[in-house]
């Protein structure tokens, strides 16, 4: 697997998801992580419009950065595969750790091997596979966890 263009990666997820436009989201940084495996850090900057009641980012907006990081690493990981598949989110879980202030960065991992995903769509199943997400501030300071379990939907 060759390495990510960050660039491409953000411009597809920027068309392919408004919502991440709304909240100013950008994808900084896609890269290889270990030998097949791939990782996408995302950032959202700290915008009241987007509060909740105690000053911190709306749980949905943290959502959003998260799933928004983990699609980036589907994009990158499986982009070659969109001719004849299309990648969907199948069920999420978030836990939130602490009040979220200010900018914000996800780092998103990929459960599963490429080549093991791949495999199986080839044979005929659709898989399934994690992308791990650590929201955290700037600083480092974890603040959620979130992992997005996604499928490859073979066209019709």
């Amino acid at each position: 697997m060759t390495v990510p263009d960050v660039t491409g990666v953000a411009a597809a997820m920027q068309q392919a998801v408004p919502f991440a436009r709304t909240l100013d989201i950008s994808i900084v940084d896609v890269t290889m992580d270990g030998a097949d495996g791939v990782r996408a850090v995302a950032e959202m900057p700290d915008n009241p419009a987007a509060h909740n009641h105690v000053g911190g980012p709306h749980a949905g907006a943290l959502f959003t950065l998260g799933e928004t990081a983990s699609g980036a690493v589907v994009m990158a990981a499986f982009g070659d595969q969109l001719g004849r598949a299309v990648p969907l989110a199948v069920r999420a879980e978030i836990s939130y750790r602490r009040l979220a202030m200010g900018r914000l960065r996800a780092t998103a991992r990929l459960g599963r091997p490429v080549a093991e995903v791949v495999d199986e769509l080839d044979t005929g199943v659709r898989p399934e596979f994690a992308v791990n997400v650590e929201i955290a501030t700037l600083d480092g300071t974890p603040t959620a966890e979130l992992t997005v379990v996604w499928t490859l939907r073979p066209h019709r």
